[in-house]
């Protein structure tokens, strides 16, 4: 399929990276990132990540984001959602088709799919039912790096904060039991570069720290980075 105009979902960590890649590989035509973050800490909903590091990432990549605050109940979620697209689409009446990094886990997709035919677009599921550790692999051999930057403390250690994904790392993920993509959310990553980023994003200061949320994590708290004075 060519010249589809499309949403990527954009939470700034692998799985939605390598999606959004894997479209644009595809011939979809990527025309804005969609996230969503909390009304009240201005943070990604899942990942945790400032919403200004985010467009500080988009920036690199070229391809313009659109931010939207949501409320902390989750029920809403949904309604804020669909705002949200309906309001691009209307604004641009070629966008037919949604980018989105799920793997495996039936509810989301079917989440996805159900939103997406009220919403009438096109869910684009680039990484679905693939092999967690087959999208690693491609994800690095296509010249991404990313670290993980959240992770739930009852299934990970601090150790685990700030590492580079990589091969290794896959090992040591599942001698403890867990998925090499976190798909069940035992841990987030941000991308710092790749194939479409025009340059790396260099974190010059952080610090490790627990927070509670809706589970007990560890979480780098990205204080610094080179090239923007936003941190």
């Amino acid at each position: 399929m060519n010249n589809v105009s499309a949403i990527a979902s954009w939470s700034g960590g692998k799985d939605s990276c390598l999606a959004c890649y894997r479209a644009i590989k595809q011939g979809y035509k990527i025309k804005l990132l969609l996230n969503f973050i909390s009304r009240e800490s201005k943070r990604g909903c899942f990942h945790g990540l400032e919403g200004a590091l985010l467009k500080f990432q988009a920036e690199r990549i070229g391809i313009p984001l659109v931010q939207k605050e949501v409320s902390p109940d989750m029920k809403k979620y949904e309604e804020e959602f669909k705002a949200a697209v309906n309001e691009l689409k209307g604004s641009d009446k070629d966008i037919s088709a949604m980018v989105f990094g799920d793997i495996y886990l039936l509810e989301h997709q079917s989440w996805v799919e159900r939103v997406c035919n009220e919403l009438r677009v096109t869910a684009v599921e680039p990484l679905w039912n693939l092999d967690p550790e087959e999208i690693i692999r491609d994800f690095i051999a296509s010249g991404f790096k990313a670290i993980i930057v959240s992770c739930k403390a009852d299934v990970m250690g601090r150790e685990f904060i700030g590492r580079q994904i990589d091969m290794e790392l896959v090992k040591e993920l599942k001698k403890i039991g867990v998925c090499p993509c976190g798909e069940k959310g035992e841990f987030h990553t941000l991308v710092v570069d790749g194939p479409i980023f025009d340059r790396p994003i260099e974190i010059l200061e952080s610090e490790v720290v627990i927070k509670e949320s809706f589970w007990t994590h560890w979480f780098l708290d990205i204080k610094k980075i080179a090239g923007d004075d936003r941190f």
